[in-house]
């Protein structure tokens, strides 16, 4: 017994030892002092082990990790993945098997050799690194350089910390479900020009990388272009987002795709989306559909074409030709705007509780009174919301063909308070600024009109229609409520310096978790029509309206 101790405190003083190839120096427990990653060895992989017997006997522990959890899961996680030895580095993350199939890919279908991981500072449960390697395919290389970060968090069956396992560990622009492949693309490069012929790049326009993907997706293959080799992400099956190319070992011949975007607009667009995070704005033409720009704050995921966010008080419009249609509500008549209205069981209310006494349905339009929506929610079927925006929108039917992947809104069939709170663009109402945008280019040409980024000449393909139009007098009366609300309501700060025939509405969606909603604003001025939304950014007259309205000025 005296021996073993002598042995243990001789241990405890010898300095960090070289074990399995890697150098690992922690400072007070408090997280990464500096360390570096090299390859061979495997004296670290028998640390990881844990027998089944010795497993039963310990308590699962519960709890918030500690920084050494956190450090040396991460080790054993980023070293094993340095090494080569994907079902070592696996079985750090809470998800073996997929774990197991991507790390397997990286080498074998992506081609990736040489890799170094450098870890960066820790931040409470999350650790930041750089990777770097060397992407080998058939006597072509280059390399390639990235940052990514995971999160170590304990495992709820064994109170072991794992890593917290998603695709984007391995590389930032991976979603679960995707791979990493390198070979022949399969799909020839694009040159996307636009309506004057011009060629449009992600270096000039930041927001077009996501749109260019898209049009080689579709468009690659036929328009005339030749295969070049590529470290590229191969979407999931099903996914809305196209492939990213990360590297071209070899540049491929591209095709030239023709889109409806101007330049002077997409500029503008690019330009006002700097001035807000994590803002989106979508510019169409009314009467032919035709996508004018498109821009994000965010450009690695087009939120103007893929969002699926509950688009508040700029679905008003929506509701308001569905009101007037059925004779519920007409823009110069009295109609109740109270400060509370209970349905289904939710008791709903307006914007700091105020109320319109014997005012009309254009002033609660216009104000955004949210009660007067929601008191006619008896009146209505549970389909009724949903039947307007398919039938004379063109939205929620999954039918739009813009060029590029796109979300067609969505306006689900909904009972009791849902119902009610659809009606004033919550429950479970989702859009985008594409989507709003159309549906400003419908109030303003009185038809729908799919909107469109390539010419559905290109490819002939079928663009989708709306089974109805709006009568004449709900129509006209939708206009109105637009155009006093862009005059008198709560879009006229932003419009105010926009002329001629103008409509608009302004939208504030709550978002649980958040403390600002998301900001909409949607408008229109003669043969143009926007939509913007900023997520978390507070109400749409003070965020995305301001966006809109000056791309608005420059044309109409």
């Amino acid at each position: 017994m005296g021996n073993r101790k002598r042995v243990a405190a001789e241990r405890r003083k010898t300095k960090p030892a070289v074990i399995g190839g890697m150098i690992a120096v922690v400072v007070g427990g408090a997280g990464f002092g500096v360390y570096a990653l090299y390859g061979g060895g495997a004296a670290a992989d028998d640390r990881t082990q844990n027998t089944s017997a010795a497993a039963d006997q310990k308590a699962i522990k519960t709890g918030p990790l500690s920084a050494v959890e956190v450090t040396a899961t991460a080790t054993r996680f980023l070293t094993a993945w340095q090494q080569g030895k994907p079902a070592v580095a696996a079985a750090a993350t809470d998800d073996t098997k997929a774990a197991t199939a991507l790390l397997t890919g990286y080498t074998k279908d992506a081609h990736l050799t040489g890799v170094t991981v450098t870890p960066g500072a820790r931040t409470g449960d999350k650790i930041a690194y750089s990777v770097q390697a060397t992407v080998s395919y058939k006597g072509l290389k280059k390399p390639l350089a990235y940052k990514s970060s995971l999160t170590v968090v304990r495992s709820a069956t064994t109170g072991e910390p794992r890593v917290d396992w998603h695709a984007s560990v391995l590389h930032p622009d991976l979603k679960d479900g995707d791979t990493l492949v390198t070979g022949e693309s399969g799909t020839p490069p694009v040159k996307a020009l636009d309506r004057d012929g011009d060629e449009l790049t992600a270096a000039e326009y930041p927001s077009l990388g996501t749109v260019i993907d898209g049009l080689r997706e579709k468009y690659g293959k036929k328009a005339g272009g030749k295969a070049g080799v590529e470290l590229r992400v191969v979407r999931a099956k099903g996914s809305k987002s196209s492939d990213k190319t990360l590297v071209a070992l070899s540049k491929g011949t591209p095709g030239t795709v023709k889109t409806t975007l101007n330049p002077t607009l997409q500029a503008a667009a690019e330009r006002q989306v700097k001035t807000q995070a994590r803002s989106s704005v979508v510019v169409l033409r009314p009467s032919t559909g035709e996508i004018l720009a498109v821009a994000n704050a965010s450009p690695g995921f087009n939120t103007a074409f893929l969002g699926s966010l509950a688009p508040g008080s700029t679905m008003k419009t929506i509701t308001s030709s569905m009101l007037i249609e059925k004779g519920l509500a007409s823009a110069d008549k009295a109609h109740p705007c109270p400060k509370y209205f209970t349905y289904g069981g939710w008791k709903f209310h307006n914007d700091d509780m105020f109320e319109i006494k014997g005012g009309t349905f254009k002033a609660s339009f216009a104000r955004s009174c949210n009660t007067a929506f929601i008191s006619q929610a008896g009146k209505l079927d549970n389909d009724s919301l949903t039947k307007q925006a398919q039938q004379v929108f063109g939205l929620s039917l999954n039918d739009w063909a813009i060029g590029v992947p796109s979300f067609d809104g969505s306006v689900p069939v909904q009972t009791a308070a849902q119902k009610a709170a659809s009606l004033i663009g919550q429950g479970g109402v989702r859009m985008n600024p594409l989507n709003m945008a159309s549906v400003a280019a419908t109030i303003e040409s009185g038809t729908f009109r799919q909107p469109y980024l390539v010419s559905p000449d290109v490819d002939h393909r079928k663009l989708a229609t709306a089974s109805r139009t709006m009568s004449a007098d709900t129509l006209s009366q939708l206009r109105e409520l637009m155009a006093y609300t862009a005059a008198y309501g709560t879009a006229a700060e932003p419009m105010s310096g926009v002329t001629g025939n103008v409509g608009a509405k302004t939208g504030s969606a709550e978002v649980d978790g958040q403390e600002k909603p998301n900001g909409w604003f949607t408008a229109y001025r003669g043969d143009l029509a926007a939509a913007g939304v900023v997520q978390a950014g507070g109400h749409g007259a003070d965020t995305s309206g301001p966006i809109v309205a000056s791309l608005l000025k420059l044309g109409g």
